[in-house]
């Protein structure tokens, strides 16, 4: 035989002793070899239920020296899982003193503590001195052991099991022992029935350390299949600890689940500032059951701490499935219906060979009733015969080899079915076992009353007979008998469920749970972001003080905000030029003071980037076929994509735009064909051109860098990107219709004359001869159209313009100005502009904070080089930095109300504090 032969047949021969001999349960009692051995070893001893305690190490030793020659540490390690609580559904070992915790504390040496089998032990070990299963030598042939126990319920399913073989593993759950006899029940009355049938008498898996179980999906395919996942969370709930104080108190976790570890991962998280809002975690649990109290701080969300641990820890884990077992010496993958049916294949046998071991030992116990009955009817003659014998063994003789009248025993023969005595010309002799019997005969069996107790035990064991060839040849007899034995089981050891199977968590979308609403989303420049409910809000007049719009540590202050709907997409851009993809609902909820949740945990693929783009998209996804999207950078770059490149990204995310060294991706909206494209820049120059094939194509892929849109003065940067819809009209036409609007504007707004003297203004850049003007039908169409830019500089002074007075141009020149600054007035840059809807407000919000809302009908409509109005009256040393528009409901579809043409909500402005990296946050419509 070559090596290679040897070394294959070798290690088969070793693999399949560790498949069959450790490390895989039998389908038919649930146990692996050293657990089948302590149970037995432990019985035999003595060490039952309702015997003492007896040291551990006295079992242990039994163990080893008759059946399994392996270390002691190994059998003790399964005999204390067996005592456990937490690891078994039902205890089948009852132990005193210290066997370890839910903390993963090591029990005591086994000197220390000691055991008996538990009651439930019971069921599985009863019946095996009647010939139920079959025995096999021991390691030394000096003594036999069951080849598997005669268990009365499938233990199986109900204690679970988990090893792992050579090649192969198993991994399979506890279930609810009540609901397992019943399953089991179901199948032997209706031995075809069908698996959702089943599964409404055992709907999952029910863990000893209870938890809920999330959906029915993978418990379908496990119990289907063999193979499934099963998501498990532990039960929680938030309680207020005292005023303003609220904890998370978890009072069950999931199977498996070491409480001190999952503690340590938590505070390890806590410190790595993954997970926010979490300022003490405390261990209450007693006797009574579990308590981890969980406290947060003032500011936190209690919901969205827990869902960051659900995320992050093992409060949240997936039970893997894996129902490999062996059935019939072979390892077998099998559904919760193939289990049901090879135990109850096994038990139908254990009670079938029961009942033959059952009615040997009945027939000669009849037997010898027959002999006795035979001596009773002739006393005088057997006492003479005993009495004249020198010796028992000649009596003995002596009686065997005497002809008795048959005719007091033919009726009891036949009652008993007895086919040890012949009788032969009606006289019968009797045999070596009954001569025995007569022997042992006491004086007092032969009184009258004696005599007929010993023609009753007759009758007895005729109808014990009776029942038990019932048993032997009807197969529903032996289902009957298979059923009473069950509830009686089920009265034992049946307890409530543990787990909760929570359709809510599993079956639904967690987007269906959310409820609709506008959020305003707000990130700092520390890259920390949070969603509030808009209502939180509250309108205030121009000039107000505003409120505080979110806590903050050291010099962190937001740098963009923007308003969409609970159930929108929105992309995040990063300074790298990749793109992420995340639903509103996904960001951490929290109250305007509080700081929300680091980016970076949201986004782990971020790295060391920042995000300098955010860009809600429309609710309804049919629009993305017909939008584009244009990018922006701070050096004036521009290029034009699909939306629907960006329709499938990954957790990881996906590149959106080459940048070149030292550039910035600063803005992100959607658009069509033939709309145009304004930006603006910090120094308050702006360029606005068309969207055409000519002017901005449309790239193939996502990897260029785009085309030059403005060209920029040193130390200028582009702050803002819009997208404005294109209007045919002449200069002449627009100059007409600036005149006149303003006009009209002035007659309605003569009430407002107060705050004209708040106004500066300045040259043009384009002079235009006026040759006429518009016809009133003209005016009223170009009105229609009309649409109105609010800009915004750091010194917290503002003006609307119209959209007309930006003319149109090439793409890629030096622009026109955008505003004039007034020497007498704070603030020398721009923070942003963005086109405004009639009847909606905006905000601004400062580097310290501070936040107001306006409407955005008290801002003045004036020429593009108006230094504007008080917007915000700021403090010493405060500037603006962000502004951005809000968007109320349409009604009732809760859809984001936007301007023809301008599919998702604008983004906010970034403020010149910012870092050039992150200082401009998208301005999107």
């Amino acid at each position: 035989m070559t090596i290679e032969e040897e070394m294959r047949s070798s290690y088969l021969a070793y693999a399949m002793s560790v498949i069959v001999s450790r490390a895989l349960p039998d389908v038919r009692d649930g146990l692996k070899p050293v657990h089948r051995r302590i149970l037995y070893a432990m019985r035999e001893s003595g060490f039952t239920a309702d015997k003492p305690y007896r040291k551990s190490a006295r079992a242990v030793g039994d163990v080893m020296g008759k059946y399994h020659p392996h270390g002691d540490s190994s059998i003790y390690d399964a005999m204390v899982r067996m005592a456990q609580s937490w690891s078994m559904r039902v205890k089948l070992i009852d132990g005193q003193g210290n066997f370890g915790s839910v903390d993963g504390d090591s029990p005591a040496a086994m000197r220390y503590t000691e055991a008996r089998l538990a009651k439930a032990s019971s069921f599985l070990l009863d019946d095996i001195d009647r010939g139920t299963v079959d025995f096999q030598p021991n390691y030394d042939e000096s003594e036999h052991e069951p080849g598997v126990l005669p268990a009365v319920f499938p233990n199986l399913l109900v204690n679970g099991a988990s090893g792992i073989a050579v090649g192969m593993a198993t991994n399979i759950p506890t279930h609810n022992p009540a609901e397992v006899i019943d399953a089991t029940l179901a199948m032997i009355a209706n031995p075809t029935i069908e698996l959702d049938e089943l599964m409404q008498v055992i709907p999952g898996p029910d863990f000893p350390t209870g938890g809920i179980i999330m959906g029915r999906s993978g418990i379908r395919k496990a119990f289907e299949t063999g193979r499934g996942s099963v998501p498990v969370r532990a039960r929680a709930e938030i309680e207020e600890i005292r005023k303003d104080r609220q904890a998370i108190i978890i009072t069950e976790i999931p199977y498996q689940v070491n409480k001190a570890t999952l503690q340590e991962k938590i505070a390890d998280l806590v410190r790595a500032k993954e997970i926010e809002g979490i300022s003490d975690i405390r261990d209450e649990s007693d006797r009574s059951g579990m308590r981890v109290v969980i406290e947060l701080k003032r500011d936190a969300t209690p919901d969205v701490v827990l869902n960051q641990l659900y995320r992050f820890t093992q409060l949240q884990t997936s039970f893997s499935v894996n129902m490999l077992a062996l059935d019939e010496g072979k390892p077998r993958t099998m559904g919760l219906k193939d289990v049901l049916e090879a135990f109850i294949r096994f038990r139908e046998d254990v009670i079938l060979r029961r009942a033959r071991f059952d009615l040997d030992k009945v027939r000669d116990r009849g037997h010898l009733l027959v002999g006795l009955v035979l001596a009773v009817a002739n006393i005088d003659e057997v006492i003479a015969l005993i009495r004249s014998a020198p010796d028992a063994a000649t009596a003995r003789a002596s009686l065997m080899a005497r002809e008795w009248d048959a005719s007091e025993v033919v009726p009891l023969l036949e009652l008993i079915h007895d086919e040890g005595n012949v009788v032969v010309d009606g006289k019968v002799r009797l045999t070596e076992a009954q001569a025995r019997g007569i022997l042992e005969l006491r004086l007092q069996r032969l009184t009258g009353l004696e005599r007929d107790k010993i023609q009753g035990e007759l009758n007895e064991v005729a109808v014990k007979i009776e029942d038990l060839l019932d048993i032997i040849g009807s197969h529903i007899r032996r289902m009957e008998v298979m059923r009473e034995e069950l509830l009686a089981a089920r009265a034992e050891i049946a307890t409530p469920r543990m787990s909760e199977i929570s359709d809510a968590l599993g079956d639904q979308s967690d987007e269906s749970l959310i409820e609709p609403g506008q959020m305003v989303v707000t990130i700092t420049r520390d890259g920390f972001i949070k969603r509030t409910p808009l209502e939180m809000f509250r309108s205030q007049n121009r000039g107000g003080r505003g409120r505080t719009a979110a806590g903050r540590r050291g010099d962190d202050v937001i740098v963009r905000s923007f308003n969409a709907h609970t159930h929108q997409w929105v992309l995040f851009f990063s300074s790298g030029g990749k793109a992420y993809r995340m639903k509103v609902w996904h960001l951490p909820e929290a109250s305007p003071t509080a700081k929300g949740r680091a980016l970076v945990n949201l986004l782990p693929e971020l790295g060391s980037d920042a995000i300098t783009a955010v860009l809600p998209l429309p609710q309804d996804e049919e629009l993305w076929d017909d939008l584009h999207l244009v990018f922006a950078t701070a050096s004036g770059n521009v290029r034009r994509n699909r939306l629907s490149d960006f329709r499938n990204i990954r957790a990881s995310g996906l590149i959106a735009m080459k940048l070149d060294e030292g550039d910035s991706l600063i803005g992100v909206a959607t658009c069509r064909e033939g709309q145009d494209v304004f930006l603006a820049t910090r120094k308050a120059r702006c360029i606005r051109f068309q969207i055409t094939d000519d002017v901005l194509r449309v790239f193939a892929g996502r990897g260029s860098s785009g085309v030059r849109g403005i060209k920029l003065a040193e130390g200028d940067e582009v702050i803002s990107l819009c997208v404005l819809n294109h209007v045919d009209a002449s200069v002449e036409e627009r100059a007409s219709y600036l005149r006149m609007a303003n006009a009209k504007r002035r007659a309605e707004n003569a009430a407002l004359a107060d705050t004209a003297e708040d106004e500066v203004t300045s040259g043009d850049d384009e002079v235009v001869d006026v040759v006429g003007d518009l016809t009133p039908e003209r005016f009223a169409e170009l009105e229609a159209q009309e649409e109105v830019l609010l800009t915004v500089t750091d010194g917290g002074f503002g003006r609307r313009s119209s959209a007309y007075d930006y003319r149109v141009s090439g793409r890629g020149g030096l622009g026109i100005t955008n505003m004039t600054f007034s020497a007498t007035r704070r603030g020398k840059e721009v923070v942003g502009t963005l086109p405004t809807l009639p009847g909606t407000d905006v905000m601004l919000v400062t580097d310290t904070g501070r936040l107001i809302r306006l409407p955005v009908s008290q801002v003045r409509v004036m020429a593009r080089q108006a230094a504007g109005v008080t917007l915000f009256r700021l403090n010493d040393d405060e500037t603006v930095i962000c502004v951005f528009p809000v968007v109320e409901d349409d009604g009732e579809t809760g859809d984001v109300a936007t301007v023809e043409g301008a599919e998702t909500a604008p983004v906010a402005l970034g403020g010149p504090d910012s870092p050039a990296a992150e200082a401009s946050p998208e301005a999107g419509e």
